[in-house]
């Protein structure tokens, strides 16, 4: 031992015998030199160190157990509720609902609001079918005549009525026309071609077709203008307005005049009717 040590120089000093019971405790040697004594603080924290330790270690275990009681408490409370208690929820809830709905009902009916219907707009590619023109209207018989009769009647006097002629030219040209073919067209047995054009009746007076019996071979015009009843009529009136004073002629020698038939007097019994059908027809 070092003389210049103080703890060895302290050491010696006193007896060995009064040294402090804990001094060969705390004293420990390596070789022949010892481990110099802690001060009086060092070894009492060191001394507590244990205590501290285990007073640790305990207040964890406690707080890990309370966080487990609590967490079952909460799992504990998570548990499905009992018969009377879903009983008691479902009955607070439907009253709940049936108040909202008495503060919330209307006091007087409100009719719903009429919505327009869409209008169908047209597509580009959309076109509109052609629209079919109109049938014209066909005229009630009259005076004892077929439908027929009537219709050739019709053309008569629209023919007339374009080209501007009196009232007394119409009633002479449908009288006419009764005389010679009773309002039917005529075709003739003579004239083969005459068959190859609507024709309602045939005919053998020579050449003569057409409502007006009138003649290709006297000049009238073809056999195909002259068995289109509207053709024929013109014919008639044209011959008929280069007649002087035909206007203040009795029926039968007006008629006469352009027919130069071989009956002249056999057109005035057809007057009262032919009057009777243009009346209809005006």
């Amino acid at each position: 031992m070092h003389p210049d040590d103080p703890s060895a120089q302290e050491l010696t000093k006193g007896d060995p015998a009064t040294r402090p019971a804990d001094s060969a405790s705390t004293e420990r040697t390596n070789g022949r030199h010892r481990v110099p004594e802690l001060p009086r603080r060092g070894r009492t924290l060191l001394a507590s160190m244990p205590m501290r330790i285990a007073l640790a270690t305990g207040v964890s275990c406690c707080l890990g157990l309370a966080t487990y009681a609590g967490t079952r408490v909460e799992v504990n409370d998570r548990s499905e509720p009992s018969a009377e208690a879903v009983a008691e929820r479902a009955a607070l809830a439907d009253e709940r609902a049936s108040r909202s709905l008495e503060r919330t009902a209307p006091t007087t009916p409100v009719s719903p609001t009429p919505t327009a219907s869409p209008t169908p707009t047209p597509t580009a590619t959309a076109k509109k079918a052609p629209k079919k023109p109109a049938k014209p209207r066909r005229p009630r018989p009259v005076a004892g005549l077929t439908q027929a009769q009537m219709d050739n009647a019709k053309i008569i006097v629209d023919v007339g009525r374009k080209l501007d002629v009196p009232k007394r030219g119409l009633i002479i040209a449908v009288a006419t026309a009764m005389q010679e073919s009773n309002l039917y067209n005529y075709a003739s047995g003579v004239l083969p071609e005459s068959q190859n054009y609507p024709h309602q009746a045939i005919g053998w007076d020579h050449d003569s077709v057409g409502l007006f019996q009138q003649r290709p071979s006297s000049g009238w015009g073809t056999v195909r203008e002259l068995m289109r009843p509207a053709l024929a009529a013109e014919a008639f009136y044209l011959a008929l307005l280069k007649v002087p004073g035909w206007q203040d002629m009795a029926l039968t020698y007006a008629a006469q005049s352009v027919q130069v038939s071989g009956f002249p007097d056999a057109y005035a019994q057809h007057e009262q009717r032919a009057t009777t059908v243009v009346n209809a027809l005006t």
